[in-house]
């Protein structure tokens, strides 16, 4: 990997923290200095003289760097080869041309190589030394059968393990790797091709601040970089400066060019002796690299080079392809679970059921690593997923937050902060919305990248020298070691994205379908409950008639009996006397009894007489009837606090009142008796659900009496039923709390009773504000 920097003295940087975004800056494309495998010559396009040459040609050919400055091409070639030369530079561009494998220049000189391009108005000549070349023979079945299992490979990963492999083959590096960019520019080693005693670094992340922007930009423009020996020692050009402008000229085509001190350093303390990098360039975008690296120094030929850049060319040209195989693999697998997952909500009519017994096959759908499902209050995970207490924030941020009925991202923690709290199963979230409810959520979970991601390297420190100069150090070890890529996962795809979004559609079909089918019920059930509301009303009608004709007779009866036992209660035994009495009772009864009946058809048939009342006055007034009651019992009210203002029919308020007072008292076996009156707080949970707060206040009275068993907190409203002997607390006929439950339900509330035996009992109702 190439990576850059150098002494920084730029005095912008006084006071930054120091990060390896500072090696942005950099010139690294005019050095001014070479690689001193071969020479440079720079020849002014148009007058053809040599303008720069490398300091090493001293060295090399014989001739002083000064002396060669403003000769021609004559003073250098004979006549043949001369006109050979002049004839490629009147076409030559950026790209580089290889001229001559066995070049001599002078007599007793080794042969070079020429390599020549044209770039920032000069006319660049490069030679490389010929007979210092180490490779072998180039084994053309071998790539011809290499280049086809590269066409063959089914996937991206495949196709990185042939090129590698191949590279490898061709150059003899230790050790190969292919090297994929990530999105956020960090990289990943995906395949290696190394010798046998080597570590391997399959796997190995590396930061993005390993190839710095105009690094990854001369990848772009140069796709391959050459280091035979990374202890070289760099040689400048002469004169250093552009002949036309006032800096060295623009090497980003030169073959020889050096790198950074940086750069060198990190490739040492890697223990690499030589390295060569191949840009993958996909769509105009540096999609990787191909890179190289050998233990000792090693000078791969330029003809061999330039294949292994053919191969980085190729596999750029396939690998559109190559993603393209992956994604339609995956999706055909993504198709498979999703229509696994269609199939068991056809074959099933109860999606919801559905959905929570197969929770394996809902997460399959996606490689993921936990799912979420949220209905109607229910919720289930399966998989890697938070705990249920950590789900409901979710939920709830999903409810208030979530654009539309789908939602994804890969960093949840930067939509909302408290995301941070789940982010080891939940950094990434690819969310439906079931329902309108404030919970209807099917989700699909991943965790952030840092629990998969190994990074290669220690931290980057930054040194102060004496004079005050920043200078970035490079790594000093290779162990492997972990860097936060906190708060983030692996990226939804489009095609999940869009799977995910048909599984909400087919739902919502499915719903649609089921409230068809609740609506036509719904039609059949209001048909039937109007047929009942008018058979009731006839029934109240009927109880009404039929108990006020009822009452006359019988108090006929009752009053008949009285005057028997005034008139001739001498004149009957015990036993007659007796039985008299009897009749009397049980014709009060009766009479209880049918006025009770009476009351209740009563409460059926008329309406209520809705008014604003204050929960104070009415309680005081029904206080005050019951004074006496309470007095002869011994019996302690509490008020707890101020009784709201509320929309009720007065009367039947305070007959509901004096019920629950009067029961309070009367089922009381206690030395010390108390009942408490007061206003339950928001949110409270009725037989129907929690309470509507903005609609709806809800009462209270509290006793601290003989309790009701849980088993009976129903029968206890039913008409007529008590749980107790006519002869025990007080008589009554059992239809005190079924009239008052009527009245309440008939302008919409609830009453309803929390109780154990033994413990008391609290009688709530809801009455609307």
């Amino acid at each position: 990997m190439d990576r850059t920097g150098i002494v920084l003295t730029d005095e912008t940087l006084v006071g930054q923290e120091i990060n390896l975004t500072n090696c942005d800056r950099e010139p690294i494309h005019i050095p001014g200095l070479i690689q001193p495998y071969g020479f440079l010559l720079c020849l002014d396009e148009h007058t053809r003289r040599v303008a720069q040459a490398s300091a090493n040609t001293q060295e090399l050919l014989g001739i002083p760097a000064q002396e060669l400055i403003g000769q021609e091409l004559g003073y250098l070639f004979e006549p043949a080869r001369l006109a050979d030369v002049n004839a490629q530079l009147d076409t030559l561009r950026e790209g580089h041309r290889l001229l001559g494998v066995r070049l001599d220049l002078l007599p007793g000189q080794p042969f070079y190589k020429l390599i020549m391009h044209r770039f920032d108005g000069l006319l660049w000549l490069e030679f490389e030394p010929v007979d210092a070349a180490s490779d072998g023979p180039l084994n053309l079945p071998s790539l011809n059968d290499a280049l086809g299992q590269m066409l063959a490979a089914t996937s991206v990963v495949e196709f990185c393990e042939y090129a590698v492999q191949q590279v490898r083959n061709i150059t003899g590096f230790d050790r190969v790797m292919a090297y994929r960019f990530a999105e956020d520019e960090s990289g990943e080693v995906v395949a290696e091709a190394r010798r046998p005693d080597l570590e391997s670094f399959l796997g190995l992340h590396y930061p993005a601040t390993d190839i710095p922007k105009q690094a990854r930009a001369m990848y772009l423009k140069n796709w391959l970089r050459f280091i035979p020996d990374v202890g070289y020692a760099p040689v400048p050009l002469v004169p250093t400066n552009h002949p036309t402008a006032p800096r060295p000229p623009d090497m980003t085509y030169s073959i020889l060019r050096s790198v950074s001190p940086i750069h060198v350093e990190y490739l040492q303390n890697m223990g690499v002796g030589a390295t060569m990098t191949i840009s993958l360039i996909r769509d105009g975008q540096l999609w990787g690299l191909l890179v190289c690296h050998h233990y000792s120094p090693r000078l791969v030929s330029y003809e061999l080079r330039d294949l292994c850049q053919f191969i980085g060319k190729t596999f750029s040209a396939l690998l559109k392809s190559k993603e393209q195989a992956d994604d339609y693999v995956y999706q055909v697998k993504l198709r498979e679970s999703q229509a696994r997952l269609f199939g068991l909500l056809t074959e099933f009519p109860d999606f919801r059921k559905t959905l929570y017994d197969h929770l394996p096959a809902v997460k399959e759908v996606f490689d993921c690593g936990g799912v979420v499902l949220s209905f109607d209050g229910d919720v289930a995970t399966y998989g890697n997923a938070p705990a249920l207490s950590q789900i409901a924030p979710l939920l709830t941020w999903l409810h208030e937050h979530m654009p539309g009925e789908l939602f994804h991202t890969n960093s949840y923690v930067r939509h909302n902060p408290r995301g941070v709290e789940v982010r080891s199963s939940a950094s990434g979230i690819l969310a439906i919305r079931l329902g309108h409810s404030a919970d209807d959520f099917l989700i699909w979970l991943r965790p952030e990248v840092l629990q998969t991601v190994t990074w290669a390297g220690q931290q980057q420190k930054a040194e102060v020298r004496k004079d005050g100069e920043i200078f970035l150090s490079p790594r000093q070890s290779f162990s492997a070691w972990s860097q936060s890529v906190e708060n983030t996962a692996l990226e939804w795809k489009p095609i999940e994205v869009e799977a995910a979004q048909e599984i909400r559609l087919r739902i919502a079909d499915i719903r649609l379908r089921l409230f068809n089918q609740i609506q036509e019920r719904a039609q059949t059930l209001s048909r039937l409950n109007a047929e009942l509301e008018r058979s009731n009303d006839e029934l109240d009608s009927f109880a009404y008639v039929a108990s006020h004709d009822l009452k006359e007779p019988l108090r006929g009866i009752h009053n008949y009996s009285l005057f028997l036992l005034e008139d001739y209660a001498d004149k009957l035994d015990a036993d007659g006397v007796n039985k008299l009495e009897t009749l009397v009772r049980l014709s009060q009864r009766m009479e209880a009894l049918i006025e009770s009946l009476l009351q209740l058809s009563r409460v059926g048939r008329l309406e209520p007489e809705v008014k604003e009342v204050d929960a104070n006055q009415i309680l005081q007034e029904v206080t005050e009837v019951l004074q006496p009651r309470f007095a002869q019992t011994g019996t302690e009210l509490v008020i707890a606090g101020p009784l709201p203002t509320v929309h009720a029919d007065p009367v039947r308020l305070r007959e509901v009142l004096n019920n629950l007072l009067t029961n309070a008292m009367r089922y009381n076996d206690n030395p010390t008796k108390t009942v408490e009156v007061g206003v339950a707080p928001a949110g409270k949970a009725g037989p129907r659900g929690v309470i509507d707060g903005t609609e709806y206040q809800v009462l209270y009275v509290r006793d601290n009496g003989i309790g009701i068993a849980p088993r009976h907190h129903a029968n206890i409203f039913k008409i007529f039923k008590r749980l107790h002997s006519q002869d025990k607390y007080g008589g009554g006929t059992g239809a005190g709390l079924a009239i008052a439950k009527k009245m309440i339900e008939k302008s919409g509330g609830q009453l309803w009773v929390e109780s154990e035996l033994g413990q008391g009992a609290t009688f709530f109702f809801s009455v609307p504000k």
